[in-house]
């Protein structure tokens, strides 16, 4: 790996990168659009355990993706900002959402906690997949 690649060493690194920023637009469109589009949760602050999984997830990718811990923490910073400036969004774009600060919370510890599992085995998970479909 050259010294300025932040990416792992993959066959299809378009395609991974394609998914990761798909995820991020699902994120994006789906804290944005009507509360009664949205299906009903089972118990009072559940959402807060969606927050958190879907930022715990977006930063695992990118640990996934990235090699360097530069570039993950870069990531995670980019998903934290994100995570705040939709709860603005929602709080100052929406008619049927509110903005929460517990929800921007629990967006920033889901990331946070998805950059500290990028540290373990699991972040050669994608490359594992990327092998087994075999080069191009």
């Amino acid at each position: 790996m050259s010294a300025g690649r932040s990416l792992r060493e993959f066959h299809r690194p378009l395609l991974w990168i394609a998914l990761w920023l798909a995820m991020i637009a699902a994120v994006i469109a789906t804290c944005l659009m009507p509360a009664k589009d949205l299906p009903p949760t089972p118990f009072d602050s559940f959402d807060k355990v969606e927050h958190f999984t879907a930022y715990l997830s977006l930063a695992l990718y990118a640990g996934m993706l990235f090699a360097r811990v530069r570039a993950q923490a870069l990531a995670t910073a980019g998903l934290i900002a994100l995570g705040v400036a939709l709860e603005f969004a929602q709080a100052n774009l929406t008619d049927s959402r509110s903005g929460d600060a517990a929800d921007a919370l629990a967006n920033s510890l889901g990331a946070l906690a998805g950059l500290w599992l990028a540290r373990t085995p699991i972040a050669l998970w994608l490359q594992r997949v990327d092998r087994r479909l075999g080069p191009r």
